[in-house]
């Protein structure tokens, strides 16, 4: 009888500090898809000019064990400096940004605009029949706010993926 722990699965998110240089990302998404693994987000940005690097956040699920072969083997990718599972090693925040176009007149405008102060969204773009929010927070609470917008006129949504940094005083990049 299999064990709990090989069988139960779990989110990751894993942070990946790899040489800025191109194809990177193309093989560190290769190793995801050449073995089947799901990428339910994926971001990527330089974060430091003069040594080269980029961090890549990625968040997947798994067993345990699948997310162990995933680290390892993104650990032996030549271009990867360190290889974290923020989930495990304690202590982290994870964001992610989204836009939202709400198209509604009148009492709508209003509900949406009620809507937005309540999540803290801002308004970045404006027009007589349409709104842009910006909001930043958790994935739940992005969703919640785009479930509450679909009735009122929900138009379209671009959302950046989850951005992730453990807490307290030790850094990643050192």
């Amino acid at each position: 009888m299999p064990d709990s722990l090989e069988t139960t699965l779990r989110n990751a998110t894993i942070a990946v500090l790899v040489e800025n240089e191109a194809g990177i990302l193309a093989r560190v998404v290769g190793l995801f898809s050449g073995r089947g693994y799901n990428i339910e987000s994926l971001t990527v940005a330089p974060v430091d000019a003069d040594r080269r690097l980029s961090r890549i956040t990625i968040v997947t699920s798994g067993t345990d064990m699948v997310i162990e072969q995933i680290k390892a083997q993104l650990d032996r990718l030549v271009p990867v400096h360190k290889v974290s599972d923020l989930t495990l090693e304690g202590p982290h925040i994870a964001r992610e940004l989204a836009l939202i176009k709400v198209v509604g007149k009148g009492e709508a405008r209003m509900e949406a605009l009620r809507l937005a102060d309540a999540f803290r969204a801002r308004v970045v773009d404006a027009t007589i029949e349409s709104f842009v929010f910006e909001m930043t927070g958790a994935g739940e609470k992005l969703d919640a706010f785009i479930a509450l917008m679909r009735p009122i006129g929900l138009a379209e949504v671009s959302r950046t993926g989850v951005v992730a940094i453990a807490r307290g005083p030790g850094g990643f990049e050192a």
